[in-house]
């Protein structure tokens, strides 16, 4: 068995991001110790997407930001990447929907190929 060392990533992924290239790395935790101050400051981050009743809302947020557990800081983006897709489009379609927002109407249809 092959050991390999894993970091707590703390990332931030637009709602224009094509893929993990767009994937930005905040901050990292070497190990369980440096965790808490790496995870206080992802809530800092998000906490502007959280409603009047404090509980976070996917269609609030400007981007998405993750902690992600991996080896490498490319292996972070694509799994932040790839965690962060679903809300990604359901943020878009909610734009589309509540705010007829042309921009996110165009990223659904030139990123993930969704009519919206």
């Amino acid at each position: 068995m092959i050991y390999k060392q894993k970091f707590y990533y703390l990332t931030k992924t637009p709602l224009s991001a094509e893929g993990p290239e767009h994937v930005e790395i905040i901050n990292r935790a070497d190990n369980s110790n440096e965790f808490p101050e790496l995870f206080q400051e992802y809530e800092k981050y998000r906490s502007h997407a959280f409603n009047e009743d404090n509980l976070y809302s996917v269609v609030r947020a400007d981007e998405i930001y993750d902690l992600v557990r991996t080896g490498t800081e490319k292996e972070a983006k694509e799994l932040a990447f790839e965690n962060a897709e679903p809300e990604i489009v359901t943020n878009l379609q909610h734009r589309v929907v509540q705010n007829k927002d042309k921009n996110a109407k165009a990223i659904l249809k030139e990123i993930h190929q969704i009519e919206a």
